[in-house]
């Protein structure tokens, strides 16, 4: 993922002789926040050419930052500033916005920033509100948390996504309105035939499709599990070809992140779209390591931006699953879709090589009849979390799931994938909550996730975006 580009203007005395008094204090206090920052490898740093102490230094240091395209701005406070200074600099440099108090109590810095945050707010300026040493490792935590949100958000704008095909199978909740999506996030939304999908895997070039599955063969090789009929090595090499023939269309088209219904028209008469929706999420493809491309099955459009704002916040793959079954001996969801698990949770590792040994290949089921390979395996253990943007009555809301991913021996992970579809993806989900407490209210069938904890950095994008947000735990 690319660095984060974030903007630092510190703010100051509106009186030219207590600024000039102050103005090595706030560079030393400014310096020490841009170098915290650029010390993660995170963050390039846009600072203030000058400290912000008077309203035509205001418009040019904002002017200046919205010209070097930073992506959110922090508004640095250490003494004593004009509030008024914060609002003209913020109509020009770009929000979201996080507003930092420094610890300096001989001057009255944190006076400075609530008298411009209450400005911001009676404007309607949305911001996130810091205090504390930026040395302070809880303290640059929280910074880095509104860092995150707020870059994500930012990294919508501008973005197209790319529908392949329509709704799925009567799904309400799969198909989002274009002109809300670009009122609210900034994202245009790319209707594309599937058929095109189907022209266009017939140009991909031969030796390209060979390469691939023979990485495949080699990385996979016994747990391909052909049958002669639902999985052959033609059925194979065919969904390779799709998996180009997209990548070749979304790159044309300048598509940041896709969804593809596929079913039921591409499942019933030409193969599955599996292939496409792993390894499009994974952060490698059989040509090396890549970028993860979001990619949501059932053109599932909620489902690919809560996917895509987690992307922009951890620089991860993202999960894209069913909640299809409650396991209440073990008390545990199975997080189940035929499709989009990226392989990288197979064994958590950015290498193919550690992943592909532990995913089969299986052939599609009786849903699928025109065949094709199930990309299958058990998500690896260890801390999530887990969420999804969906609507009610019209506004978003976000569900927020901090959760566990769990598995067991090897024999009884298989009997339980067996009491579901054994021959798709599965990720044991453990909640800290009560399965009756989650589903009366989570409002989708779809559910995605991150390993880690990101519960803070999904608040503050909630909060940002101004929606509303409930953390089931």
């Amino acid at each position: 993922m690319r660095k984060r580009k974030v903007g630092l203007l510190t703010f100051s005395d509106g009186r030219k002789f207590a600024h000039e008094m102050l103005r090595d204090m706030n560079l030393d206090f400014q310096n020490k926040f841009r170098q915290r920052l650029e010390a993660t490898g995170e963050y390039e740093v846009v600072a203030g050419e000058e400290i912000v102490w008077h309203p035509e230094v205001a418009k040019r240091e904002g002017r200046r930052l919205l010209q070097m395209g930073v992506e959110a701005t922090i508004l640095n406070y250490a003494v004593w500033c004009f509030p008024h200074l914060t609002l003209i600099a913020t109509e020009f440099a770009p929000g979201p916005y996080l507003m930092f108090s420094n610890i300096n109590p001989a001057y009255p810095g944190m006076v400075g920033m609530l008298a411009a945050a209450g400005g911001m707010d009676q404007v309607g300026r949305a911001h996130a509100r810091v205090q504390g040493d930026i040395g302070d490792q809880t303290v640059f935590q929280r910074v880095q948390e509104s860092l995150r949100a707020a870059v994500a958000v930012s990294r919508l704008k501008g973005e197209t996504f790319g529908l392949y095909g329509g709704r799925p199978m009567g799904m309400y909740t799969a198909v989002a309105d274009a002109d809300q999506w670009k009122r609210d996030f900034g994202i245009d939304v790319e209707h594309i035939d599937q058929y095109e999908i189907i022209r266009r895997s017939e140009l991909v070039a031969d030796d390209r499709v060979e390469n691939a599955f023979n990485w495949l063969t080699k990385l996979i090789g016994k747990n391909i599990h052909y049958d002669g009929k639902k999985l052959t090595p033609d059925l194979l090499k065919r969904q390779i070809r799709t998996y180009y023939a997209c990548a070749e269309i979304n790159q044309e088209k300048a598509v940041d992140f896709f969804g593809i219904k596929a079913q039921p028209e591409l499942t019933d008469n030409f193969t599955t779209e599996d292939v496409i929706d792993a390894f499009s999420n994974d952060p490698y493809d059989f040509d090396g390591a890549k970028e993860p491309i979001v990619c949501a099955t059932e053109a599932d459009m909620d489902g690919a931006l809560t996917m895509e704002l987690f992307k922009h916040v951890t620089g991860e793959p993202v999960l894209f699953a069913d909640v299809r079954h409650y396991d209440a001996g073990d008390n545990f969801f199975d997080l189940c879709n035929s499709g989009a698990h990226a392989t990288f949770f197979a064994g958590r590792s950015k290498r193919p090589e550690d992943n592909l040994p532990k995913v089969h290949l299986w052939p599609e089921v009786f849903y699928f009849p025109a065949g094709g390979a199930s990309v299958m395996h058990f998500a690896q253990p260890g801390e999530v979390t887990l969420a999804r943007l969906t609507r009610r009555n019209g506004k978003y809301w976000m569900a927020i799931v901090p959760a566990e991913f769990i598995l067991f021996d090897e024999k009884k992970n298989w009997v339980k994938a067996e009491a579901t579809t054994k021959e798709w993806p599965h990720a044991f989900a453990r909640l800290r909550v009560s399965a009756d407490e989650f589903l009366a209210t989570y409002d989708s069938n779809h559910i995605h996730g991150c390993y880690g904890n990101w519960v803070r950095e999904l608040e503050q994008i909630a909060k940002i975006l101004s929606i509303d947000y409930h953390v089931y735990a």
